[in-house]
């Protein structure tokens, strides 16, 4: 059985020390444009070639998030971009449009592609198909049940990554158009307002009722192991130092066959706590997934992420 890779967050230089402090085998970032996480600190010019070099002399991967969709006009600058993260050493582009795929290729035909999760792949057909437009690697859409993912991985040599930790979106797979039409701030182009987490009415009941719970895979590490997945996934490029280098630490332990005691488990949990956390897209028990009713939607001690 083959250890899955173990990827980790990096919003800015401090949570990339983190993640490599903490175990990580891989990082993923972004730079300045086309991320989508635009608000995250991110990485420009001097500073991507930086992480890319720290990484390395650690023996760890950085995987570039140009992950938005974009314009005809913008490809240009987006692949001015590519061939600088490309030549400083990334080893991998995580990417969601399909055209700015293609002209990676074009341009570095040895580059590496990954399928943004936001390319919403589902099915074995999804993966197969993207696989044979280039990608070695697909993020699978976090809906995703343990014997949707067993059977994808059990027939296709295309590598899966996998979401085991963070932040769940109320639409599939962040195919969201809710903060674009309600403030023009489009998902799609990184700039997500999180309108699910805002309090609203539905009949007599009332709170913050579009909200989910955080995902939490961690005592499912061995069963993907088992499956072949490729990668284990932590988002939260828009977190803290703190949170990326417990939660980051407690699934490398696992990884490595120890057992967490109840308090570093609990430890893991409380750096960051929206209201409790959720198995429920993989197990099939999605009872409580939602929050419901709680006064700090966006986590313990933080308000909104704009």
């Amino acid at each position: 059985m083959k250890k899955p890779e173990l990827l980790a967050p990096s919003g800015n230089v401090k949570t990339l020390k983190a993640a490599v402090e903490a175990g990580a085998d891989a990082v993923y970032l972004g730079a300045g444009k086309f991320s989508a996480r635009a608000f995250a600190g991110n990485f420009d010019g001097s500073e991507l070639s930086y992480a890319i070099e720290y990484a390395a002399n650690a023996d760890v991967k950085v995987y570039l998030a140009v992950n938005t969709l974009m314009t005809d006009r913008e490809l240009k600058d987006a692949l001015t971009i590519v061939g600088e993260a490309y030549h400083a050493g990334a080893a991998a582009f995580i990417v969601q449009d399909l055209g700015l795929a293609a002209e990676i290729k074009k341009q570095y035909p040895d580059a590496i592609l990954h399928a943004s999760t936001q390319m919403t792949a589902q099915t074995l057909k999804d993966v197969n198909l993207l696989g044979s437009l280039g990608f070695k690697r697909v993020v699978m859409a976090r809906e995703l049940s343990r014997d949707e993912i067993r059977n994808i991985a059990a027939n296709t040599s295309v590598e899966l990554e996998i979401f085991v930790h963070g932040a769940l979106c109320s639409s599939y797979s962040g195919q969201c158009l809710m903060s674009s039409f309600i403030g023009g701030r489009s998902a799609n182009r990184g700039k997500c307002a999180q309108p699910c987490r805002l309090p609203y009415k539905s009949g007599k009941k009332s709170g913050v009722l579009l909200s989910l719970k955080d995902l939490c895979l961690i005592d499912y590490i061995d069963e993907m192991a088992d499956m072949g997945v490729a990668s284990l996934k932590i988002e939260g490029r828009m977190k803290g130092e703190d949170y990326v280098r417990a939660v980051v630490g407690a699934y490398r332990a696992v990884l490595d066959g120890k057992n967490l005691t109840e308090k570093q488990k609990a430890k893991m949990l409380g750096v960051f706590d929206r209201g409790g956390y959720t198995d429920g897209y993989y197990t099939g028990n999605r009872a409580g997934m939602y929050m419901e009713n709680l006064k700090n939607p966006y986590g313990k001690g933080r308000k909104r992420a704009d």
